[in-house]
């Protein structure tokens, strides 16, 4: 990867573990093999209909951290074959998303619409050769003789006369029908047992505004035909695709040996990600988008890769998961919580360590000289010796978790109630609770503790016994006011695509918790996106890439601090 495209604090990507698609290629590149002599060259061919989400990461992992492991070349190539849904802003994020996780192509991008041009001659070859035929059944009767298992399909169009397709396909060229007038359909197969190779369509008419093409064109190429031509007319030698393409093999196969191309890719199959407690279907994402279920394409909640991005996930987290996943032809879900221990991972060793009330409660030391204050010099990070110490003040007025004091303490309760143990202020203090204060209504409103000066640093002179908990604070009078997002996965079931489920009804109504009246340490009144953080005691946080802005803080929750992923 380029300087100029490295993530800021990220590491470089790992080098891919050999796996079965590497024993392919190395048979490929041996003396006698395919591609001996050559250098290994992939691709990695979004369609720009939707923004990437975690799945296209591990292809992504794959068809990069390939190329990169046997010194070879990938192309970034937008699949806009289909200008339905597709849109520059889609391009665009592809783009820099792909740039987050640690990649880049060089000058190596290209669109499929590139190349429609010659994708047109090709077909126009076909019918001339006598492998296409322009087709006139309707989607109807299309579906009614397609045949089964024990029934061949039918076209009565199969047999047109070579010069009259051609004369139709120029002029569905021209725009002279409707769409779903007419097909161009490869003459392959109507009786063979992949339903693939029963002359697939490889043109349709769709008059529609194209993002680049505008409308130059009113037929498009089927993604089998224009994937394969794609391939070839760009070098490729492995065209690494996930599982449902392998049935679509023997048509890539067919077009490349039937089309007069440059070169003869060779497609290798490899199994999607699929995660529970998610959905990774674009259509569907898209939908949760179109009708507000949520805030938009980068909602924390969402598994696209900017979703990610602005909950607090890191190119590094994401990249481990993708390589400790493996690769292989067997499908699996894997546990979100896995990629939560991932990012646990990483951040537990980058993040700086601060502390945030996001529940607060006042607490006075009643003892405390009034107007008196001091500061604290706190390591940021454990881990990371390196990343030095900062100061936190200290006065008579704090503010702790409200779930850090109950008046009547339940059983094995060790943090503060009136009569109970001394607890530790972290870093500070020990203190004692000798009451509250509660309001007109009866609500509590202050707690009231007594200090030890001599433990400055949370150790008593004498050397007792703490039996109390530590609690962590800030400063009440140079605390800064934030809100606190607390996000939990999207779907309260763990497969919401299976089966007949609307996965619409299987969205977990508590997703989204937000506390506006949090109060975090002075150090971070200025930070900025994409900072992470670890909030003691509560989990690791970040700064908010949308909304957080000077004098408005707003912090997302990554991860919690506890695991729940079991090995």
């Amino acid at each position: 990867m380029t300087e100029e495209h490295k993530t800021p604090g990220a590491a470089e990507p790992p080098v891919m573990a050999q796996n079965f698609i590497h024993d392919f290629i190395d048979e490929d590149i041996a003396q006698g093999g395919q591609f001996q002599g050559m250098a290994v060259h992939t691709r990695f061919p979004p369609e720009p209909n939707g923004y990437l989400h975690i799945g296209h990461a591990k292809a992504i992992f794959i068809d990069f951290g390939t190329a990169e492991k046997y010194g070879g070349l990938c192309n970034l190539r937008m699949d806009d074959t289909n200008p339905t849904k597709e849109d520059v802003e889609y391009v665009e994020a592809i783009q820099e998303d792909i740039h987050w996780l640690g990649y880049d192509w060089g000058d190596r991008f290209f669109y499929a619409s590139d190349y429609f041009e010659q994708m047109y001659e090709y077909a126009v070859e076909l019918i001339k050769k006598g492998l296409a035929y322009v087709c006139a059944l309707t989607p109807e009767e299309f579906r009614e003789y397609r045949g089964d298992v024990n029934t061949p399909a039918r076209s009565p169009w199969r047999d047109r006369p070579v010069e009259e397709s051609l004369d139709l396909f120029a002029r569905m060229k021209a725009g002279e029908f409707p769409n779903g007038k007419y097909t161009l359909r490869a003459k392959i197969d109507l009786g063979s047992g992949n339903f693939n190779m029963r002359d697939p369509v490889l043109y349709r008419i769709n008059h529609m505004h194209h993002h680049r093409q505008g409308d130059k064109w009113c037929i498009y190429p089927m993604y089998d035909f224009a994937h394969p031509l794609e391939d070839a007319l760009e070098g490729i030698t492995h065209s690494l695709c996930s599982l449902e393409f392998e049935d679509h093999r023997p048509l890539y196969d067919w077009v490349i040996a039937n089309c007069p191309v440059p070169s003869h890719p060779r497609q290798i199959e490899f199994a999607r990600l699929g995660i529970n407690y998610t959905v990774m279907s674009k259509r569907k994402l898209r939908q949760l988008v179109e009708e507000g279920k949520v805030s938009g394409w980068d909602d924390p909640r969402m598994p696209t890769l900017c979703g990610l991005r602005r909950r607090g996930y890191t190119p590094r987290a994401i990249r481990n998961f993708s390589e400790r996943n493996g690769v292989s032809k067997a499908s699996s879900t894997v546990e979100f919580a896995f990629l939560e221990h991932c990012l646990r991972e990483d951040l537990n060793e980058t993040a700086q360590r601060v502390m945030a009330v996001l529940r607060p409660v006042k607490l006075t030391i009643t003892n405390y000289p009034e107007g008196q204050s001091e500061s604290f010099q706190v390591e940021n990070n454990p881990n990371r010796p390196e990343d030095g110490t900062r100061e936190v003040t200290f006065s008579r007025e704090l503010y702790i978790e409200a779930e850090d004091f109950l008046e009547t303490p339940v059983p094995k309760y060790k943090r503060l109630f009136p009569g109970g143990p001394e607890c530790r202020l972290k870093g500070a203090y020990l203190i004692k609770c000798v009451g509250c204060v509660k309001d007109a209504d009866g609500r509590m409103t202050e707690v009231l503790c007594e200090y030890d000066p001599d433990s400055r640093g949370g150790d008593p002179a004498d050397g007792r016994k703490v039996k109390g908990a530590t609690i962590h604070w800030v400063d009440a009078a140079t605390a800064v006011d934030a809100e606190i997002r607390l996000y939990d996965n999207l779907f309260s079931d763990a497969d919401p695509d299976a089966g007949e489920k609307n996965f619409l009804d299987c969205l977990n109504p508590a997703s989204l918790e937000i506390l506006t009246g949090a109060k975090v340490e002075r150090s971070l009144e200025h930070v900025q996106a994409p900072g992470s953080f670890q909030f003691m005691r509560q989990g690791y946080f970040c700064v908010d890439n949308r909304d957080s802005a000077p004098g408005r803080l707003v912090f997302n929750r990554s991860v919690s601090l506890k695991d729940s992923f079991k090995f």
